[in-house]
């Protein structure tokens, strides 16, 4: 009861947790989730709803998971996703930087870029995965490709967005105070935008692991996408579920990352 008058009491002064409380919801969350888990698939069991293969419980999932883990075959899958993912959401997140923060400061280049943009950003990324394959091949490069369109629009249209919607007083103050054009960029103008270009980047990060598995369910022998896909050839239930509580636990520790570095770098927004 304490508890629930914690969480009021903490939306009323709008104030964070302390951070041993915090710990202890997130942890209290996840292990409610579990139990949930362990009731479910064990009320299929005794009630004979459908075949229990098809929901294996919680501790037979992570055993699998831990199974791999001993014999070693978990981690050569787990580089081979995470090196994928590096390389294809560092490009992407290169590009829409490189691209997106001239075509917000300037309307000359978001006019040439902006209809180009929305013709393919409402293209599915799986939609062009075949393309991918076709001009690529099944090999490293279409799947590194396939992960840099799928994250490259969201990081872009963020920051645009974040560019444009700087304050114009921020500019008009330091330009009264003789900044030049190169030091209100890196001064004002990025510093402003740095909030809203790392929300589309935690974006990209969450798009990345999640059609990295798309990509390896075709032409690839290693990568918890490949788990996945050979679980579900052979219905085996649990491999298939603990590479994706794998896939799901590389994700939020990036997503993670990401707001660490934001807590790094915008600390001066902050008294």
């Amino acid at each position: 009861m304490s508890t629930v008058t914690d969480l009021v009491q903490w939306g009323l002064r709008g104030a964070s947790l302390p951070r041993r409380r915090a710990l202890a919801l997130r942890l209290g969350v996840v292990l409610a989730f579990l139990a949930l888990w362990s009731l479910a698939s064990g009320l299929v069991v005794l009630l004979g709803l459908f075949n229990p293969i098809f929901l294996a419980g919680p501790w037979l999932v992570l055993g699998k998971v831990w199974e791999l883990a001993l014999s070693g075959e978990l981690w050569g899958h787990l580089g081979a996703t995470l090196e994928r993912v590096a390389v294809g959401f560092t490009t992407g997140a290169l590009l829409a930087l490189a691209l997106g923060l001239p075509a917000g400061q300037w309307r000359a280049v978001r006019n040439l870029l902006e209809p180009i943009v929305e013709i393919l950003r409402p293209i599915p990324p799986l939609a062009m995965l075949p393309l991918f394959i076709v001009w690529a091949g099944i090999g490293e490069t279409s799947k590194v490709a396939f992960i840099t369109y799928a994250t490259f629009f969201p990081m872009f249209l963020s920051t645009v967005h974040a560019v444009q919607q700087v304050d114009p007083l921020l500019l008009r103050a330091a330009a009264s105070l003789g900044a030049r054009r190169p030091q209100l960029f890196f001064r004002v103008v990025l510093p402003a935008a740095l909030p809203e270009i790392l929300t589309g980047i935690r974006l990209g990060v969450a798009l990345s692991f999640f059609v990295i598995v798309i990509s390896e369910f075709i032409g690839a022998e290693q990568g918890l996408g490949y788990l996945i896909n050979d679980g579900r050839n052979f219905f085996l239930v649990p491999q298939m579920l603990g590479a994706a509580i794998v896939l799901g636990l590389l994700g939020y520790a990036g997503n993670a990352l990401v707001v660490r570095l934001g807590r790094h770098w915008l600390r001066w927004e902050r008294p």
